[in-house]
Formats: C-alpha cells, structure tokens, sequence
C-alpha cells in the first residue's frame, strides 16, 4: 500500500501480472493513478486540480504565468523580490543579441 498526498491510499499493483499473470480492467482510469507527482494532483470526478497544493482557478485569477511558472519549479509561489529575479532570468535567456544579427 502506498500513500498519497492527498486523497485515498493506494494499492501497489506493480507486480500484479508477474505474480498473478493477470491484468486490472479500469475503463475510463476511474479508478487509476498514471504516474507518482509532487507536482499536481487530479480528482476528475470532483473536478479538482491542484498544483503544488493551489486550486488551478485560484492560480489563473491572482498568479501570474511566471509566478506559476516558478511554484512548479521551486515548490512554493515567489516573493516579489524572488519574481522580479526569475522573470529578469527567463526573459534575458529569451532574447535574441542583436549583433548576431
């Protein structure tokens, strides 16, 4: 059994054909998690998704895209200090040097 950060606990079935030599049947993965994730977690059935523990809409409506940007990366929403200086990061690999050009 294994554990997950939220929601129910989960049975291991890894092994499942090399021991039993059968297979799960879960039409619509209703009832199946594809992979292990620190970074989101997805309950369709109550129409939840959450990244690094934030609700998706409360991201869209008060975090910018480098905001979020940087809570997938580092775990946690940036400072304004943390923002400026991540932004300014991405945005100067981004550019083009103009005399390449």
């Amino acid at each position: 059994m294994l554990r997950g950060s939220l929601g129910p606990d989960l049975l291991d079935i890894r092994t499942l054909f090399s021991k039993a030599g059968m297979f799960t049947y879960d039409p619509g993965f209703m009832c199946t998690a594809s992979c292990a994730s620190s970074i989101c977690y997805i309950n369709g059935e109550k129409g939840e998704l959450l990244y690094r523990g934030y609700p998706i809409e409360e991201l869209a409506e008060h975090s910018t895209y480098m905001e979020t940007s940087y809570l997938l990366l580092y775990g946690s929403l940036p400072s304004k200090s943390e923002a400026e200086r991540f932004e300014a990061t991405v945005v100067g690999e981004m550019m083009i040097n103009e005399k390449i050009i």
